[in-house]
């Protein structure tokens, strides 16, 4: 077995998985809104501290201040706020902190061809392989980019937005490579933001027959030489006859009969053919 040092890409996402939806740390920057929830904990006051909703108006209500706006605040605007709360008339020189212990007010979505789509709470400064991880990662059949698609107006989004929709019209596009994400590349890694969709395409197909282990359809990406295809379909059997593969393909709406190498290249929608040897 190979140690985890040796891929780093499975470290990272041994270490997403494992982190929790909640209970995580928000970092100073997250903005708070309903209905997340809040940890409170005050120093040498341990009644006034607990776990407290984010109300539909934005307030929690908190013991001594009552009503106090955290919605629309970031983590360390709402801890400044409510530590002049309870200084102005209450504690002297309050000390106490504030976390998130539920992420709920924002979420992005996650779609296509990965294991577990759906939507997912935004936990902190999540980054694209984490929320992938959280998803169970992406299948074979999909393709060598990511789309995340992000809206100029994450407030309004109440739903998924894929390219093509009427809804992302005003949205951002952003193409992420899955193979340079996966050798760690961190300029694929992007953080998420509110109202993100995640969008996996299938990869294009082609189609291998004749002298191979397992004919069928297969999804190949941009790139895929003869011999990956053949690698896809299980490899030839002991029968075919390498230098006569050939390739049907479309071009300019008639079919056409390709005699191709090993090191050439496929494209989507082709037919590779592997005939059997003569004895």
């Amino acid at each position: 077995m190979h140690s985890a040092h040796r891929h780093p890409l499975i470290a990272v996402l041994l270490i997403a998985i494992a982190i929790p939806v909640f209970g995580q740390s928000a970092p100073s920057s997250y903005i708070i809104g309903p209905p997340d929830v809040l940890q409170i904990n005050v120093f040498d006051q341990p009644d006034l501290g607990g776990h407290f909703t984010v109300e539909a108006d934005g307030t929690i209500n908190f013991p001594l201040v009552g009503r106090i706006k955290a919605g629309g605040l970031n983590v360390r605007q709402f801890e400044d706020e409510l530590k002049k709360r309870l200084a102005d008339g209450f504690l002297r020189n309050p000390q106490l902190t504030v976390g998130v212990e539920q992420f709920r007010s924002q979420r992005i979505f996650i779609l296509g061809e990965v294991r577990s789509p759906g939507t997912y709470a935004l936990t902190g400064q999540m980054r694209f392989i984490e929320a992938l991880a959280r998803a169970g990662s992406a299948l074979p059949s999909a393709s060598g980019e990511a789309l995340v698609v992000r809206a100029k107006s994450p407030q309004a989004v109440t739903g998924p937005i894929l390219p093509g929709q009427d809804n992302a019209a005003a949205a951002e596009v952003i193409t992420v490579n899955l193979r340079e994400v996966q050798t760690g590349a961190l300029s694929q890694n992007i953080e998420l933001h509110d109202g993100d969709t995640i969008f996996l395409p299938q990869a294009e197909s082609i189609y291998v027959f004749g002298e191979v282990k397992n004919p069928g359809s297969y999804g190949i990406r941009p790139g895929t030489s003869i011999l990956q295809a053949l690698s896809l379909a299980g490899g030839t059997t002991q029968f075919a006859a390498l230098n006569r593969i050939k390739i049907v393909r479309m071009v300019g709406g008639k079919r056409k009969e390709l005699k191709v190498g090993l090191a050439d290249f496929v494209k989507p929608g082709d037919t590779i053919i592997v005939p059997q040897r003569f004895f």
